[in-house]
């Protein structure tokens, strides 16, 4: 008599005890390598949190920016990062995820290089695109590869770490920031490329692009090179193996099964609410945020703090991911989020412009850009620090990594690679579109505006994770794809 299968449904009694003595120390390895591209793409991505201070008190005036030229200089990083995911697309599947990673240090390379050598606006500008393409592959790539050669032991942990290094390489500009000029800033870029691009040629590529490929040597190389030779890759291999076999290549009509669509969209609805929130733009504009409100400590150090705090609260839920689940973070991070985005609405409304006053009216509407505006407010609250550090740690507790490690979970094998690019163009079109029209939002409507809306987008977050998310804790990707295969079931019949 068949047994009731749900999420629940415990997992297949020949994946249990088979995988011998695991070694996991080459595994760190090759996850470390590929991460350090995250690293790079926090970075760069936050670069105008730091620098746009800088600039507006530097005395060349070719570089001296309005408002419009700041939201481009904010956004355009965006735009790169979608053409990034774009090409990502097709590198993935062409050429692995391993070369893909490893091409995107051209871009960064070349785009830190000429923000460090501009003496013009245009330069910027088109330093920020290229880092953007550059983070654009590895938001595609990493991901799916960190995804692909983790087994279900760590691959929550791991499959957390490209949020972690991103953390970390926002931590690193907002800390470096304090005490170097920004050419140095994006001069200091260079460095973590040059070590990623050296660690990878000594990395294995993923087994399962490997098999893809029908090269089941290499594979077998591969897998065995990362679990040790004590364990029972092979075992894990055929399991591969299997899973590759059972998927012919995909057609247009095969997106009517829900085998392929349910995954693709929840991914792609995951990535679309993740930027929603507006965590992006936060980051981004963040010392412009601190000293358009009254508080207490320098902008500056204030960034810091929280980037500090993203890093600790990041590396906790990293983990605690594998034993708690992804859906209770998710569920704890939305709410975190909602609460603290509630209380910088009330915040911000309470110390906005007075409508009624024509001359405080005037003085807020002629202050420039990154000037405390429009607030008779007594100085020392340390209201907005806590509320954005609230917002940065649930964010890095369930929404940041999660939504990641989720997509590289969830999505088929043969469709993996093409549909996580997708996710990340979805992503950044929602990003640049945010950060584009943020800053001009904030003069129209006030940041209390701003904020109420991503107070929305939580609650709608905290709706979707209970109808669509599936738990994929201790499963491996095999178990999932049948999961969306077979209904309401983890379980693989064997042949």
């Amino acid at each position: 008599m068949a047994s009731v299968e749900n999420e629940a449904t415990p997992l297949l009694l020949n994946n249990q005890n088979t995988q011998g003595r695991i070694r996991n120390g080459r595994l760190f390895v090759a996850a470390f390598s590929a991460v350090l591209g995250s690293f790079i793409f926090g970075y760069a991505m936050v670069f105008p949190s730091a620098v746009i201070p800088q600039l507006q008190e530097d005395d060349d005036p070719r570089l001296l920016m309005d408002i419009d030229q700041i939201s481009w200089f904010g956004s355009i990083f965006a735009i790169g990062v979608i053409a990034g995911g774009l090409s990502a697309m097709l590198m993935n599947d062409k050429l692995g995820r391993k070369h893909s990673i490893m091409i995107s240090v051209i871009p960064f390379m070349a785009g830190f290089l000429m923000m460090a050598a501009a003496r013009e606006w245009l330069l910027l500008l088109l330093g920020r695109l290229l880092t953007g393409i550059a983070s654009g592959i590895t938001a595609s790539s990493i991901p799916v590869y960190v995804s692909e050669i983790s087994h279900p032991g760590v691959r929550g942990a791991l499959g957390a770490s490209p949020q972690i290094m991103m953390v970390i390489g926002g931590l690193a500009l907002y800390a470096l920031g304090l005490v170097l000029p920004w050419q140095w800033l994006a001069i200091a870029g260079e460095v973590p490329g040059l070590i990623m691009l050296m660690l990878l040629c000594f990395m294995p590529n993923s087994p399962r692009y490997l098999i893809t490929k029908g090269k089941w040597d290499e594979a077998a190389r591969a897998l065995q090179w990362l679990r040790g030779p004590d364990s029972n890759y092979i075992t894990e291999l055929n399991q591969i193996q299997q899973s590759v076999n059972s998927q012919d290549r995909m057609t247009c009509s095969d997106l009517r099964s829900p085998f392929y669509y349910k995954p693709i969209l929840i991914s792609v609805f995951m990535r679309l609410l993740q930027q929603m929130t507006g965590i992006t733009p936060i980051l981004i504009y963040l010392e412009p945020i601190f000293e358009k409100t009254a508080v207490s400590l320098e902008p500056k150090y204030d960034a810091a703090i929280v980037g500090l705090v993203r890093l600790v609260t990041i590396i906790i839920a990293a983990c605690l991911m594998d034993k708690a689940g992804r859906k209770s973070f998710l569920y704890a991070s939305a709410f975190i989020m909602f609460l603290a985005m509630l209380t910088m609405t009330v915040y911000t409304h309470k110390t906005s412009c007075d409508s009624g006053n024509i001359t405080v009216a005037l003085q807020c509407a002629t202050k420039s850009f990154g000037v405390m505006t429009g607030f008779d407010f007594k100085s020392g609250t340390v209201i907005p620090l806590i509320s954005i550090i609230f917002i940065a740690l649930g964010y890095v507790i369930g929404w940041g990594p999660i939504t990641w490690l989720l997509m590289s979970e969830l999505l088929p094998m043969k469709v993996r690679g093409f549909v996580s690019g997708v996710c990340v163009v979805v992503s950044y079109i929602t990003t640049f579109l945010l950060t584009q029209f943020f800053m001009q939002a904030v003069e129209a409507f006030g940041l209390f505006a701003l904020f109420l809306f991503f107070c929305v987008i939580c609650v709608v977050n905290i709706i979707f994770t209970a109808k669509c998310v599936p738990e994929t804790k201790g499963r491996t990707l095999e178990e999932i794809e049948n999961y969306f295969r077979t209904g309401r079931t983890f379980t693989i019949v064997e042949s």
